[in-house]
């Protein structure tokens, strides 16, 4: 019950230029703890202090652990290298203690509603990125895990395999991502728990996922309209998937992560509302398969 994490993004907070309007720190960390949430992902750069120190001291203040963060990098382009990037970021995570970096491989586009192909040496450059970074990550304590994602050059369930077969990277589990690429995601956990180091918690509309899926939608104004869902009010199976991990002993985090658009300050509770309802429902579920 004490590895339950959240997200910024589920209060709207977005690396995206354009995303939609950006709730303070303040906010967003005060109703975590309101929420009961032993810990947060560290959002986009500039949403807590950039001074390894000072980002320390502001979770301290909120009463919370830094979990590590989704990390947007080049990984397919020659002549760009992420390692000096991360390392500057691996210093932030030696302050606040944070566990798991989590890595996307980013198109190079603003935003995830277009993607290039890869060709064969692109593969190739991404697959040692991928490697190379969860070997220095290793090296200060730090688990990398790579992160499926609509938009990203990782994103249908034969690049998925494609990793998992080529690379020794662990996985971050995105419960909707995956769905939404076409993977079924309890599938994937029943098949390679083992690989599946960190896990983001979505549910989501199946009907607007293959929208998305089938490019008849994009992904930012599926977002808009409700795509995902608090758990346990979409088509995600919840249950299957901590089932799966719990057998294989799974010891990491479960973040709760809904994409969220906001176009202004929220009146009355806002997005920690589908946030608590999420929380609820992973902590039934949590505590019905310790039970068996």
């Amino acid at each position: 019950m004490n590895r339950i994490a959240g997200a910024p993004i589920s209060w709207g907070v977005c690396e995206v230029p354009g995303w939609g309007h950006q709730l303070t720190p303040e906010r967003v960390l005060n109703e975590m703890r309101e929420v009961g949430l032993a810990a947060t992902e560290i959002g986009p750069e500039g949403f807590l202090p950039g001074e390894p120190d000072a980002m320390a001291r502001v979770l301290a203040r909120h009463d919370l652990h830094a979990v590590g963060g989704f990390t947007p990098l080049l990984l397919h382009v020659a002549g760009h290298d992420p390692l000096p990037e991360v390392e500057q970021l691996l210093e932030s995570y030696a302050a606040s203690k944070a566990e798991v970096l989590v890595l996307s491989a980013v198109t190079g586009q603003d935003g995830y509603d277009s993607r290039p192909e890869l060709d064969a040496d692109g593969w190739k450059l991404l697959l040692s990125h991928l490697d190379r970074l969860a070997s220095l990550a290793a090296e200060r304590g730090v688990r990398a895990v790579l992160h499926p994602h609509v938009g990203t050059m990782i994103e249908n369930g034969e690049e998925v395999r494609r990793v998992l077969e080529h690379s020794a990277v662990s996985l971050c589990l995105d419960t909707g991502h995956l769905l939404i690429g076409g993977t079924d995601p309890a599938e994937l956990t029943r098949q390679a728990p083992e690989r599946i180091a960190h896990t983001h918690m979505k549910d989501v509309d199946a009907s607007l996922a293959a929208k998305v899926r089938s490019g008849r939608l994009g992904y930012t104004e599926a977002v808009r309209k409700g795509m995902y869902r608090p758990l346990g009010a979409g088509d995600v199976d919840v249950q299957a998937i901590v089932t799966h991990l719990s057998a294989r002993g799974y010891d990491g985090w479960y973040v709760l992560e809904q994409d969220t658009v906001l176009t202004e300050e929220p009146k009355g509770k806002g997005p920690v509302e589908d946030v608590w309802a999420s929380a609820e429902h992973l902590r039934t579920v949590l505590r019905a398969v310790a039970q068996r």
